[in-house]
């Protein structure tokens, strides 16, 4: 499977962009209030650049491996608050939950890191 290549565009200043393309392998759901949902990055290449996407203002706690939502006082966590993107392995385990009552929607766009080879 081909797959998108993460190629940032340069500005006419020559500087990175952000200018993504839309990909050809992305995943999506709705989450609901508590509930861990899982999604493993594909295998065919061995890193990625997963850009995430969430309902506006909802609070979605993100890792690779079990994810946790925090429970008051601060302590030692895996997982994230509403992350923008991060690399990732292929055959990661990424986990998302919503504290939220209305549940939260999720999008994940993922895009192959360099180096390109596989």
């Amino acid at each position: 499977m081909n797959a998108t290549k993460f190629n940032m565009t340069r500005d006419i200043n020559g500087f990175n962009g952000f200018g993504l393309p839309f990909t050809n392998t992305a995943f999506s759901g709705v989450l609901a209030t508590g509930v861990a949902q899982f999604i493993t990055v594909p295998s065919n290449y061995p890193s990625w650049i997963a850009v995430f996407s969430y309902t506006p203002g909802a609070s979605v706690w993100v890792s690779d491996g079990n994810v946790l939502s925090p429970s008051g006082a601060f302590s030692s966590t895996i997982s994230q608050l509403n992350p923008s993107a991060r690399l990732v392995k292929a055959g990661d385990s990424l986990g998302f939950r919503t504290p939220d009552t209305a549940g939260a929607a999720v999008s994940v766009s993922l895009y192959v890191a360099p180096p390109f080879g596989n």
